[in-house]
């Protein structure tokens, strides 16, 4: 109970709940939405911002922030006039982001930052500047959801049906979703880092479609799924001293493991009785 003294570790914990609740939402609709690529490729997109970032000698986070609603923007603008297909346009993302953060970073004057932080995250480094956009982003997207969460669905599930029916309101409604989506990935770099954001997003919905189909218990059990793994991830970084990042999607797979094997389980009962 003594780490518990600790005020990194209360940072900690509160940043778990936080994120819990961005993974609920935002990682619901990414899946929902088979926005995994994309959503990868924003994620390395951002650590061209960090570099700029460090170049220019602002906020790496603020960098990325900028960088990567650019890139999401700057996607759904290349991809909806068919310039370009969309995983040629994610490739390029992918590669110009992570190029130009090495780029920027090695002409930096002076000491070289450590990548490793924001390559591979530690949730017990957050600070309260941190845990301050992550609660504003908290209440933009409990906001946003709950005033169009009829409009989001339609989008999420059907978006071209959306877009033949209102196009005017669901292109903007996927604008902003863009937005909250970037700016979660970027937030979130502190706790698990860019290499394996994507797994944080992603996994804690794909666990709850395995137990429901309807958006909103999805949206509660990945949010109870990600905050599970984020404390477990935390209490081993803490103790085994090993990146929290690593250890939190360590943990994410073990349990998309056992609850498919519950299910598949569960199921052949279910068959067997009948």
């Amino acid at each position: 109970m003594q780490i518990f003294h600790y005020q990194f570790i209360h940072n900690a914990l509160f940043a778990s709940v936080l994120l819990a609740v961005v993974v609920g939402f935002i990682g619901t609709y990414i899946v929902a939405r088979r926005l995994v690529f994309l959503s990868g490729g924003i994620t390395h997109a951002s650590f061209g911002g960090i570099g700029l970032g460090w170049y220019l000698g602002i906020s790496p986070i603020l960098g990325a922030a900028i960088f990567a609603v650019l890139s999401a923007l700057g996607f759904e603008a290349i991809t909806r006039r068919r310039t370009l297909r969309e995983d040629s346009a994610i490739g390029l993302l992918w590669a110009l982001g992570m190029a130009m953060g090495v780029f920027f970073v090695f002409l930096t004057p002076g000491y070289a930052p450590n990548l490793m932080s924001y390559l591979f995250g530690n949730i017990l480094t957050i600070s309260h500047t941190d845990i301050t956009l992550l609660l504003a982003l908290v209440v933009a997207v409990g906001l946003f959801f709950a005033l169009f969460y009829r409009p989001i669905l339609f989008v999420a599930f059907d978006s071209r049906y959306a877009m033949s029916q209102r196009p005017t309101g669901a292109m903007l409604i996927d604008y902003v979703l863009k937005i909250l989506v970037a700016l979660s990935i970027v937030f979130s770099i502190r706790a698990v880092g860019i290499i394996l954001l994507i797994s944080l997003l992603t996994a804690p919905a794909n666990i709850a479609n395995l137990l429901t189909r309807r958006f909103l218990p999805m949206v509660a059990i990945a949010a109870l799924t990600a905050l599970l793994a984020l404390l477990i991830g935390l209490a081993l970084s803490y103790g085994l001293n090993v990146p929290s990042g690593a250890a939190v999607v360590l943990v994410l797979v073990v349990l998309y493991v056992l609850t498919r094997v519950a299910v598949g389980m569960h199921r052949v009962a279910k068959c067997r009785k009948q």
